[in-house]
């Protein structure tokens, strides 16, 4: 049985400018079929969570350009349910639009905040840990994060340090946020066992999360609080517009998880992915004997793990190359080192500075 008071809040605004050429500005990653499993991210992200939360308490925050993407791949959402960002602010206000608006309706509400673009191998083992949260934000004033236990010292992951306590309730008081951490650093947090990577997921009730707005992002509070009659009418855009154009530009982790007193944290393991770069997108698809990934048509001879993305109906043939990104669409080639790949979020700008909008 669903509870009615459970709600999700799915942040699908981004760009994914390190999945260039195939995200692009006008139609990015969470729109695609990015693993060729047959659905798109955001449409594996909605199915995930609508197995166990109402249909109609999923809600979408994304760029007002992307309302047609998302009616057209989530048929089921009403306009209500897809709120439209006229401009990005990173994930506080999109946190705060999604929560005040919601809790207009159901100030008993309790909201998972996850981003549409994550892999979960584990489906199970997450809805396990979603629910524990829930449950804990449901009955007590905390706001509760999940973890990933890490696998290794990566350093392009956020990390959380834990107090161990001998309560057993299968979630504990966060100390400390690091952001992405040097390698020395990252293997001393390993070595220790009281760190997990964050993989940005939140959850806590309506009345903790406005609380927390107002404590430590009064302004922010006050703006989404005084267009609460806007909400669920139609003067609710045009409100929002005006809001979101004054608001300060900030992540929710650093307006409020990194200073609040009351943040838990679940460790666990479900099979996570946030699917950052076509090197990621290498690991969690399937390989040849040579450790190479191929999406689309390709033929590879003498090669050696590399990711190759073909667009339709284009044969791509691979010799001698070992470790590379290859990734081909209608109108741009991207041929980069899979150690390179941080450099492909730069040659966006590059070329938005040189050939304007028309490549990106």
């Amino acid at each position: 049985m669903n509870n009615k008071n459970h709600y999700v809040i799915i942040m699908a605004g981004g760009i994914g400018s390190r999945f260039w050429p195939m995200s692009r500005s006008k139609f990015p990653k969470q729109f695609h079929d990015i693993l060729g499993r047959g659905k798109t991210l955001i449409q594996e992200t909605f199915e995930r969570f609508q197995a166990y939360i109402p249909t109609e308490n999923i809600y979408v925050v994304t760029n007002e350009r992307y309302k047609g993407l998302v009616q057209s791949q989530l048929p089921e959402m009403s306009d209500d349910q897809i709120l439209l960002e006229p401009v990005g602010r990173n994930t506080a206000p999109c946190v705060a639009y999604a929560a005040y608006k919601i809790n207009k309706i159901n100030p008993n509400a309790t909201f998972v905040v996850a981003p549409s673009d994550h892999l979960i191998a584990k489906e199970e083992v997450f809805r396990d840990k979603l629910l524990l949260g829930l449950n804990a934000c449901e009955t007590q004033d905390i706001i509760m994060t999940l973890g990933i236990t890490p696998t290794r010292p990566d350093t392009g992951y956020g990390y959380i340090q834990f107090l161990e306590d001998d309560q057993n309730r299968g979630y504990y008081k966060v100390k400390t946020f690091t952001e992405k951490p040097e390698l020395e650093v990252a293997e001393s947090f390993l070595e220790s066992g009281d760190y997990v990577w964050n993989a940005g997921i939140f959850l806590f009730s309506a009345s903790t999360i406005r609380k927390a707005f107002e404590s430590f992002l009064p302004e922010m509070a006050d703006q989404f609080d005084s267009i609460v009659d806007a909400y669920y009418t139609p003067q609710e855009q045009e409100e929002v517009n005006k809001t979101y154009r004054a608001c300060q530009n900030i992540s929710i982790d650093f307006g409020i998880m990194e200073k609040a007193e009351n943040v838990f944290v679940i460790p666990a393991d479900f099979g996570w992915s946030d699917l950052g770069t076509w090197g990621s997108v290498h690991e969690n698809s399937e390989r040849d004997m040579h450790d190479n990934a191929a999406q689309g048509e390709a033929i590879v001879y003498d090669s050696f793990n590399n990711m190759v993305r073909t667009s339709d109906g284009k044969m791509v043939v691979l010799k001698g190359l070992e470790g590379f990104i290859v990734v081909d669409t209608e109108d741009a080639l991207l041929i980069c080192k899979k150690d390179d790949e941080q450099f492909i979020k730069q040659i966006v700008g590059d070329l938005k500075g040189k050939f304007g909008e028309k490549f990106v």
